[in-house]
């Protein structure tokens, strides 16, 4: 817990308020609010591109307390737009660590309140909803922050990928490997393509709007669609691509926001979820193995159910046990598969690794 005597103020849509101490940058931020229950890892989580535009809880008492370093991050950059904590550390004892968190905030511009008590803000989110929020270090006047939020653009309805999305194609791994995977960016996570080059692939991350002509220049074997932040639904691009590449009839994979892009490629409806789904304890059941594997979760939306009873060409493949919404598809017939949660974790559990194995076996298979 930082020294700091500046106050600042939470304000939610609903009209709840908090009111704790400043940390990190000075400022004011807005955004969706959202919780995260993992107990480590928040590194990763901030840098995770799939919470572009949100204001994340950190529901762990303490965070911060082993500090930062390079080496622990998802993208170039904390995505997050800002951060609540109940104890935000200044201190940190990793020695490895390159920094505290406040400086790390500090440097990302990123806007944090500390002192509030998350348990109960997360059960409040829990009961009303994902909504707006605005946390702010300038001012604590009550009138100014509520015309400031009613400006603020809800999430359902956002395209965000975009904006998240490289903004050129680059490669990663050996170029003489024997499996080619074009990788189309709506917000990737770092360890996803390293999961792949791992197992020997050779990869080329497009950026999201790439036309698939450009992509199809590439050779790729396979095709990965991955995961971002916002509303799938106005993502007609994406859907246009997929349901391109899927023609082809070569191996794809897709995760999280992937998962969804898959699911409307055949014209089954995604939904804004009640609060969501995020942190590093969910867990999944394997429809097709009967095995049951904790999960790393980060997202908003989901596969409406109702709609995939109805869907000849889809199959359900892994349900969540907590709420039964689906967490994994596989089209009928044809190399494709996707999943809701995100097998690389990072932070979180590896259950899943074996996705990226069963995904590159299809490509060696589909190749000979």
């Amino acid at each position: 817990m930082p020294d700091s005597s500046i106050p600042a103020i939470l304000l939610l849509a609903d009209g709840t308020i908090a009111r704790g101490k400043a940390f990190g940058a000075i400022g004011t931020t807005t955004g969706e609010i959202c919780f995260n229950t993992g107990m480590t890892g928040y590194q990763e989580v901030f840098t995770d591109p799939s919470y572009f535009g949100q204001v994340l809880i950190m529901n762990a008492a303490h965070i911060g307390n082993y500090g930062v370093k390079e080496a622990d991050v998802e993208s170039d950059s904390v995505k997050i737009n800002g951060l609540i904590g109940r104890n935000l550390e200044d201190q940190y004892s990793r020695r490895m660590a390159k920094g505290s968190l406040n400086d790390y905030l500090k440097e990302n511009k990123v806007v944090a309140i500390e002192g509030v008590d998350t348990r109960a803000l997360v059960e409040h989110i829990r009961t009303k909803g994902a909504m707006n929020c605005i946390i702010s270090s300038e001012t604590t006047d009550i009138s100014t922050l509520e015309k400031q939020l009613a400006k603020v653009p809800n999430m359902d309805g956002l395209e965000l990928a975009s904006k998240v999305s490289t903004k050129d194609a680059y490669t990663l791994g050996d170029e003489n490997g024997a499996i080619r995977i074009a990788v189309m960016d709506y917000g990737i996570k770092r360890n996803i393509v390293n999961c792949l080059v791992e197992r020997g692939a050779y990869v080329k991350v497009f950026p999201a709007k790439t036309p698939l002509a450009t992509v199809k220049a590439f050779n790729p074997d396979g095709y990965f669609i991955s995961n971002g932040p916002g509303d799938p639904a106005p993502m007609n691009y994406a859907v246009d691509t997929l349901k391109e590449i899927l023609q082809e009839d070569k191996p794809l994979f897709g995760i999280c926001l992937g998962h969804q892009l898959l699911a409307r490629a055949f014209a089954i409806p995604t939904f804004k979820m009640h609060h969501g789904h995020r942190g590093l304890n969910h867990p999944v059941k394997n429809l097709v193995t009967g095995r049951s594997e904790i999960t790393t979760q980060n997202h908003g939306f989901g596969v409406d159910p109702e709609a995939m009873k109805k869907a000849d060409a889809l199959e359900i493949t892994h349900i969540n046990l907590n709420d039964q919404s689906i967490e994994g598809i596989r089209v009928k017939g044809k190399p494709a598969f996707s999943v809701q949660y995100h097998p690389e974790a990072t932070p979180g559990p590896h259950d899943s690794h074996y996705l990226f194995d069963q995904f590159i076996e299809l490509i060696k298979t589909k190749k000979n």
